[in-house]
């Protein structure tokens, strides 16, 4: 690997983001610069390099990322020549960039962010590399969870919760165990915990008939009320896609079966989950709407610096609903349940044939209603196979795509 250019500084994390320029990769440089002008100012032990950069088509504000971060290796899967690199920067291209980018580049946190399977080789390459994941990308899980958790348990790589629903869970369980603290992926549950529970804002189409909600546009779907969030993530959670995906990740990240997972809608997206235990008690991790907050948890851990999200005022919220799943209408939390029950590649099945059941949704092919129908026949005409390598996991999105490519075409 390169030799770092810079000297270590005492405390320095070094970091790679992966999606620099979606949602959570902007988000998270902002809060790298919060915490490094903590550290200057002596309120925080650590601080943060980032030593690369990888996004997907949009070379000109990566390449203004690496100017104003200071970062000398770029990964552009899909970029164009037409934006100019700083002067210094080596540019990887190609489908291959970021894998190439992880393995090749010294490092000691992963933050993956980019959309889709497309991430999942190089988030991959750094968990088998014992690096610690900050993971963002559901996809990584649901696809290959069975590889990626045996890959941490044989270099010792750590994941780092940065969705909101499981750094909930995550805080919950540490602030709970009676051994040492151990981050996950977890064999199993810790004893004592009965259930997680995920909650959900139930979307735009929250309060909308079956009907209407089958026959939404996008621009209705894309109306999230609470988040906000690149498209597919967003037609996701009004179809609840987001939830199934969220299921899977728990299973894999803390050892819960489908019994000992269950989700509730909470519209105010407030209460981020809930970790039930043995003798009743239910504990809960609150927090402004503001993804700043996981993603400085996940990079500050164990530490908790002063934060950069706005602060939650409880009295402003004032009422915390919650209520039950309509399973009927959002039918993509079942389809996660019994794609833990079939194991091997249904999670690649399931993920590729929403991926390309939301491109087709987005360009008005199919009607939103049809979107977790064409999951839900992926599965049962594509089958399941055992996950042994990467390329099984990949081979079953391939199929999954082709299948709705197919059945849209119809």
């Amino acid at each position: 690997m390169p030799p770092d250019a810079a000297p270590r500084a005492a405390g320095e994390r070094r970091v790679i983001l992966l999606g620099c320029t979606g949602s959570i990769g902007t988000q998270a440089v902002a809060v790298i610069e919060h915490l490094n002008a903590l550290h200057a100012r002596g309120e925080s032990e650590a601080c943060f390099r980032v030593v690369g950069l990888a996004a997907g088509r949009n070379a000109e504000q990566a390449f203004a990322q690496a100017a104003r971060l200071g970062v000398r290796r770029v990964a552009l899967a899909n970029g164009d020549g037409a934006a100019a690199a700083p002067r210094g920067v080596e540019v990887l291209r190609g489908a291959s960039a970021a894998e190439q980018l992880v393995r090749e580049t010294e490092c000691d946190v992963v933050l993956a962010a980019m959309v889709g399977s497309a991430g999942l080789p190089a988030t991959l390459a750094a968990v088998e590399l014992g690096r610690a994941v900050a993971l963002a990308n559901k996809e990584t899980l649901v696809a290959a969870g069975e590889l990626v958790v045996a890959a941490c348990v044989r270099s010792g790589a750590r994941l780092l919760p940065v969705d909101s629903e499981h750094s909930a869970l995550w805080q919950c369980l540490e602030s709970c165990r009676q051994e040492p603290c151990t981050l996950p992926p977890l064999n199993a549950l810790p004893r004592g915990v009965s259930r997680l529970i995920l909650t959900a804002s139930g979307g735009p189409f929250r309060t909308w008939d079956a009907r209407a909600t089958h026959d939404a546009t996008p621009e209705q779907a894309l109306r999230h009320p609470t988040w906000q969030m690149g498209p597919k993530v967003t037609i996701d959670s009004a179809s609840l896609t987001n939830k199934a995906l969220e299921v899977l990740e728990a299973h894999w990240l803390f050892g819960a079966g489908v019994e000992r997972i269950g989700v509730v809608v909470h519209p105010q997206s407030i209460v981020h989950s809930l970790v039930e235990f043995a003798d009743g008690s239910v504990l809960a991790q609150l927090g402004a709407n503001d993804m700043r907050t996981p993603i400085q948890y996940a990079l500050a851990h164990p530490a908790r610096p002063a934060g950069v999200s706005r602060k939650l005022d409880l009295a402003a919220v004032g009422t915390l609903e919650f209520v039950p799943l309509d399973r009927e209408k959002f039918p993509a939390i079942d389809l996660a349940y019994d794609v833990i029950r079939r194991g091997g590649t249904a999670g690649a099945v399931f993920n590729a044939a929403n991926e390309a059941a939301v491109e087709a949704f987005l360009a008005r092919r199919i009607p939103f209603g049809r979107i977790s129908g064409l999951a839900r026949d992926a599965l049962r005409e594509v089958g399941v196979w055992p996950l042994r390598t990467l390329a099984d996991a990949l081979a079953a999105e391939g199929e999954a795509r082709r299948f709705v490519e197919r059945s849209v075409a119809r």
